[in-house]
C-alpha cells in the first residue's frame, strides 16, 4: 500500500508539471488526504486497546480508539459475572466487536485474541457482554478476592 501511495503521489505531483500548490489548495488537499486516509485507518486499528477495570463499586471498559470515555456498569445492574468458555467462530462468527449469531443483539462480545475463555457479564435486563482476556487466571483470582472481601453477590 505504501508503494502504491508513493506512485500515486508522484503522478499527482510530477506528471506533466504536476499539480501546483494553488491547484491543491483549490481542491482542499483532497488527493493528499485520500492517500493518507488508509494509513491512518490501519494505524488506528493496530493501536486499539481494550481496557477493563473492575473494582468494588463497578466494572468499566474503554475500547480505544472507538470509544474514548469509559462505560461503567454498577454492581446493582449486574446479575452474574463469571469466566466463560466460548467459540469465536461458532458463537459470534469471528473476532473483534461482535454480536452473537442469529440476530441475538442482546449478546455482545469483544473478542480480541485467539483464546477461547473470557469474562462474561450478564445484566438484570437480560443483556450479556463478553470480554476476551490474556490474563484469565489473574482475573479469576481477582474476582474471587473481590467477592470474598466485598461480598458481591453477582460474582459467580
Amino acid at each position: 500500500m505504501g508503494i502504491e501511495g508513493i506512485i500515486v503521489l508522484s503522478i499527482l505531483l510530477f506528471d506533466k508539471g504536476g499539480l501546483s500548490f494553488q491547484a491543491l489548495k483549490e481542491m482542499y488537499f483532497a488527493p493528499i488526504f485520500a492517500l493518507l486516509l488508509p494509513f491512518l485507518i490501519i494505524f488506528a486499528l493496530q493501536k486499539n486497546v481494550l481496557t477493563l477495570s473492575i473494582n468494588e463499586s463497578r466494572i468499566a471498559y474503554k475500547y480505544f480508539p472507538f470509544n474514548i470515555k469509559p462505560k461503567p456498569f454498577l454492581w446493582n445492574e449486574i446479575e452474574k459475572v463469571y469466566i466463560n468458555k466460548y467459540d469465536a467462530l461458532g458463537n459470534y462468527g469471528g473476532w473483534g466487536m461482535r454480536y452473537r449469531l442469529w440476530f441475538k443483539f442482546s449478546d455482545k462480545a469483544y473478542l480480541l485474541n485467539d483464546k477461547s475463555v473470557g469474562l462474561q457479564i450478564e445484566f438484570k435486563n437480560g443483556k450479556r457482554l463478553l470480554f476476551s482476556s490474556n490474563k484469565i487466571d489473574e482475573m479469576g483470582l481477582f474476582l474471587i478476592n473481590l467477592k470474598t472481601r466485598y461480598n458481591i453477590q453477582a460474582i459467580q
